[in-house]
């Protein structure tokens, strides 16, 4: 590794002093890869898709602000360009003039892929003349995509052409799109490692809730296919969390039409089995529920544990039916 390291850095050096400029910093990682920013016309949600053969390439790629903007920062990464570039366009600077400032500011321009998209859609990129070959961003209506060190130089053409073609798609799933279109062109020369997912909202949100969705593979070997199975993940347990919401508020139809949902993206998951047996019991639906417990009781690793916890969910509030129900429940087995 310490030896594809130095390779790297040199061939970098090289193409700097080429241009006249020595800008590279031994402080800063680096992060070649491909990513898309893109703001969504119709609901204002922003995001930021990343992959590369580099651990962790969400942790210093990926940058965005609920209400504000998103950013990609890349190639030989400055980090400080997420949230420098994030706070000034909270204040007000477009995606274009904040990421002006930021490289007026920068000796290293020649070495940076940056690209940045406002919550008003407006779209501003860098590609530095020294970042490795293939390297190049094309900028469309809301969104910009940008590669450095690919395979060929096809990618960034795949990328946007994807984006553009799955209109229809949900958002995170388009904004996705464009990540497999890399891959299928050549991707990184280097191979995969890592991929990352942010979504945040049109409107301001508190800091805790900030994103609206954050996944991170920080290494794996298909690291594309594994953040597609986690947004479909992330798209059940959202459905789970409305039904937990509608059974608070005492809508069980509700409840049961989400949890429905849930289970039908992951129809082996034994937690969402589990809930919506629970939830058809509080609706007086006890033998509905006996055989949704049935499959659960019989996981030869967590079947008795799940039949712990039902037992215990009276005395919290959580299972409302009568003692002989309860029994019912408990003793749910396979003929």
């Amino acid at each position: 590794m310490k030896s594809c390291l130095v390779i790297i850095i040199l061939l970098t050096l090289s193409a700097i002093q080429a241009v006249g400029q020595q800008v590279y910093s031994q402080k800063e990682p680096l992060a070649h890869t491909y990513s898309i920013v893109a703001r969504d016309s119709v609901t204002g949600q922003m995001a930021v898709a990343v992959q590369s053969h580099w651990f962790s390439v969400g942790s210093l790629v990926s940058w965005g602000k609920s209400g504000v903007g998103v950013i990609a920062t890349q190639s030989f990464v400055d980090p400080s360009y997420g949230p420098k570039g994030i706070g000034l366009m909270e204040s007000g600077k477009s995606a274009m003039e904040a990421l002006n400032e930021l490289l007026s500011q920068d000796d290293g321009v020649p070495v940076r892929q940056v690209a940045m998209v406002d919550k008003f859609g407006r779209v501003s990129a860098h590609t530095g003349n020294a970042c490795i070959p293939f390297a190049n961003h094309i900028i469309g209506s809301g969104f910009s995509v940008q590669a450095n060190m690919m395979l060929t130089d096809a990618v960034p053409l795949a990328m946007a052409n994807a984006y553009e073609r799955n209109i229809n798609l949900p958002f995170a799933e388009r904004v996705v799109s464009a990540l497999l279109a890399a891959q299928d062109a050549g991707g990184d020369i280097r191979g995969k490692q890592s991929a990352a997912l942010i979504v945040v909202a049109a409107e301001p949100r508190d800091a805790w809730n900030d994103k609206i969705i954050d996944l991170r593979i920080e290494d794996h070997p298909e690291p594309i296919k594994e953040l597609v199975r986690l947004l479909k993940v992330h798209r059940a347990y959202a459905h789970m969390n409305q039904g937990d919401l509608a059974v608070e508020n005492g809508n069980m139809t509700k409840a049961m039409m989400q949890y429905s949902k849930a289970e039908k993206l992951m129809p082996e998951n034994l937690e969402m089995k589990f809930w919506k047996a629970v939830t058809m019991a509080n609706n007086d639906n006890i033998q509905g529920a006996v055989q949704v417990l049935v499959h659960v009781f019989s996981d030869p690793v967590y079947g008795m544990n799940w039949k712990k916890l039902l037992a215990r969910l009276p005395e919290v509030g959580l299972l409302t039916v009568t003692e002989e129900d309860l029994e019912l429940l408990k003793n749910a087995k396979r003929d």
